[in-house]
């Protein structure tokens, strides 16, 4: 499990090149706690783009809408 969370913490260190360090540490601690919620999420918000046509950001903000008890009760 320990090369599976460097691996992952590396990906999300180039995908968040331009977010601040504090916040990128906050975000990869509450994808550790529940990575199939941040799967799940990932995948809903790729279906909205590639079928529906949808723009990303719209995408996201939606998707995020949808599972904001999960990650209201992540942050907690």
């Amino acid at each position: 499990m320990a090369i599976q969370d460097f691996v992952l913490r590396q990906v999300m260190r180039a995908k968040m090149k331009d977010v601040p360090k504090e916040q990128q540490e906050q975000i990869m601690n509450l994808v550790q706690k529940n990575p199939e919620l941040f799967k799940k999420i990932g995948e809903e918000i790729d279906r909205r783009v590639k079928k529906g046509g949808e723009n990303q950001m719209k995408a996201t903000m939606e998707v995020m809408k949808k599972y904001r008890a999960e990650l209201q009760d992540l942050m907690r």
